[in-house]
């Protein structure tokens, strides 16, 4: 008589994501979308890319901090890394399973999608799983906050508390009174 094969119990390694973006300024839109995806995943690895069209207006410790800082009350379980090369193979050398990514509109969507599988078909293991922006953040952008803060606009809301001092200081403007 044979034994029957044991069923394969819960998974014991942790699931973990990558976030990638530019953050410059992080926004209440990318906030969302890091809160939800740590639901569902065990750890979230938040890469600060370089974009070379597009001169940053803070540096890549003041992005890091400013997402830190917004997200403290989760501990170790957002994670700050960079990396050169493809993000799939920077994914499958940390073990992560998925690319979060973050869809506002139709056109976020073209351009995700086509990403997403060019992603799976250099590396079939690593999901891409995106999440839609609530309605609160769909036409927040780190652009367009940035535009609106150099014009003097008040982008209360829009960003984490320290990120319109920053952007206020950034531009020689006061910060909103409150």
């Amino acid at each position: 008589m044979t034994t029957p094969p044991t069923p394969p119990g819960p998974s014991t390694s942790p699931r973990v994501a990558v976030y990638p973006g530019t953050f410059d300024p992080i926004t209440t839109g990318h906030l969302d979308i890091l809160e939800r995806a740590l639901s569902m995943f065990d750890r979230v690895i938040v890469t600060i890319a370089h974009n070379p069209r597009k001169a940053p207006l803070f540096t890549l410790d003041e992005r890091r901090a400013f997402i830190r800082d917004a997200l403290a009350h989760h501990g170790d379980r957002i994670q700050f890394a960079s990396f050169d090369g493809l993000l799939v193979e920077f994914c499958r050398q940390q073990g992560a399973q998925a690319i979060v990514r973050g869809l506002r509109a139709l056109a976020d969507f073209e351009y995700e999608f086509q990403l997403a599988h060019m992603n799976r078909r250099l590396a079939p293991t690593v999901d891409t799983v995106f999440f839609m922006t609530d309605e609160r953040h769909h036409y927040v952008s780190s652009s367009l906050v940035k535009e609106v803060a150099s014009l003097g606009g008040d982008v209360t809301g829009l960003v984490p508390a320290p990120v319109v001092a920053a952007l206020a200081d950034k531009f020689h403007r006061d910060p909103p009174a409150r």
